[in-house]
């Protein structure tokens, strides 16, 4: 057993996958209320041998965190010049035989039923599929659960999701909203 599984068992949480392995995709993550949500994600995703990379505020990637952050898989994002950042990834998708990025669709830990888009639209982009997971505080279950091909048509595929996440409990349950 490694570290990161005695840790999750030790502390009551269950970490389940739910999809056949893909070499790349976009992982949407709800609900993301707290800070505890990186490191429950980043347990779960190691205690199966699981890498996933991530995009985070580039406020996070300072000296000498910097250096951590981008050891874990961490990817710096200006959220000023937005279209640039999905372009980016994009590149990124086409550079490598395997990516897995874990994006929260919220983009903040605070209640937002407005998500972002760029998720969808990197996952277009790029040709890969969007697969959804949750850690859910409710069922202390981390869970990486369905794979979600995007239509094209960006309301259509938002609303979908969010209803897959309706009845999830974030570790801050009322900072958690779909909108729907």
């Amino acid at each position: 057993m490694n570290l990161a599984k005695w840790i999750l068992d030790r502390s009551g949480w269950k970490f389940a996958c739910n999809i056949p392995p893909t070499a790349k995709c976009v992982i949407c993550v709800a609900p993301h209320t707290s800070n505890w949500d990186f490191v429950l994600g980043e347990l779960a995703t190691r205690s199966v041998g699981m890498k996933a990379s991530f995009l985070m505020k580039s406020t996070w990637f300072f000296f000498p965190m910097g250096y951590v952050m981008r050891a874990l898989g961490g990817i710096p994002v200006n959220r000023s010049h937005s279209t640039h950042v999905a372009d980016s990834v994009v590149a990124e998708f086409n550079r490598r035989d395997r990516l897995w990025v874990a994006v929260t669709p919220e983009g903040t830990r605070s209640r937002n039923s407005h998500w972002h888009t760029g998720f969808l639209r990197i996952a277009q982009a790029a040709g890969v599929p969007v697969v959804l997971g949750y850690i859910d505080y409710g069922t202390r279950e981390v869970c990486i659960d369905r794979i979600f091909q995007p239509t094209g048509d960006i309301d259509v595929d938002m609303m979908a999701i969010k209803r897959y996440y309706q009845g999830r409990t974030g570790r801050h349950p009322e900072q958690f909203d779909t909108g729907l």
